[in-house]
């Protein structure tokens, strides 16, 4: 069986940890309380000197309150800036356009579809006035 490097994910997840506890206006020691650990315990969690067991991961997840996945995810980090102009609102995160990039060939089909209604219907209610006037 080939071995994992998972190095990276867990430097990733342990800064993810480091930046929600500052979010949060948590220090060292008060996660340290709070998980019933030293302080310098703790310390080495977040600087991984020490394996972070998943019974720490998950009361950290508890503490910090986020659930894991957000922990995991590197996705959920992410900040949006909203900008506002006189040509509209811009989203400012790939996602976003990658979202309206698939989509926009189902809108054209939708906004062609309704167009084709619209004018059929006008051509209807021409010929619906066309057969009342000459009947009146």
């Amino acid at each position: 069986m080939e071995k994992v490097d998972i190095s990276g994910k867990v430097e990733n997840i342990l800064g993810r940890i480091v930046q929600i506890r500052k979010q949060r206006g948590y220090s060292l020691d008060n996660m340290a309380v709070e998980l019933e650990i030293s302080e310098s315990a703790y310390r080495k969690i977040e600087f991984n000197q020490t394996k972070l067991s998943l019974e720490k991961f998950l009361q950290i997840a508890k503490i910090l309150k986020v659930t894991t996945l957000e922990l995991l995810d590197e996705k959920s980090n992410r900040e949006y800036h909203q900008q506002n102009s006189a040509t509209g609102t811009f989203i400012g995160h790939q996602e976003f356009e990658n979202y309206y990039q698939e989509n926009k060939d189902l809108s054209q089909k939708l906004i062609s579809s309704y167009e084709s209604k619209i004018k059929h219907l006008e051509e209807e209610v021409l010929f619906l006035r066309r057969i009342v006037s000459n009947e009146v």
